[in-house]
């Protein structure tokens, strides 16, 4: 099933980190009966056609494996592991997730650099 799953997720890299680690786990014959059961439903999942979960369960935001943070498909930031899946990192994701709305609303398409490093240029009516 480990080999279905990579096979069906361009050797993994399709995966969400997460799901990667599952695996991973799995492989190694670590899991738990819990985690038995989340394997499973992995390999349900990308029978049927596998989506990234959304970060923080926050619409159009994912995550790779390196950290990188994706506004549909578009690098918008970079989160450190494991912090990437903490509280605090959920308050910095929604604000990423606003922000990305507003300048989709404005025409503007969502960048590292409109998101995070001109942030506040924008927001003063400058130019990105």
């Amino acid at each position: 099933m480990a080999i279905t799953i990579l096979q069906m997720t361009d050797d993994g890299d399709d995966l969400a980190p997460e799901h990667l680690y599952l695996v991973q786990e799995a492989v190694n014959g670590h899991l738990t009966e819990q985690g038995e059961m989340a394997f499973y439903q992995l390999y349900d999942s990308v029978l049927k056609g596998y989506k990234k979960p959304w970060l923080h369960g926050i619409e159009h935001l994912t995550i790779d494996h390196a950290g990188y943070v994706y506004w549909k498909s578009k690098r918008v930031e970079h989160y450190n592991f494991p912090w990437a899946y903490s509280d605090d990192a959920r308050v910095q994701t929604l604000e990423i997730a606003r922000r990305c709305n507003i300048l989709e609303g404005r025409g503007i398409k969502p960048t590292t650099i409109s998101v995070v490093w001109k942030w506040e240029d924008q927001e003063k009516g400058g130019e990105l």
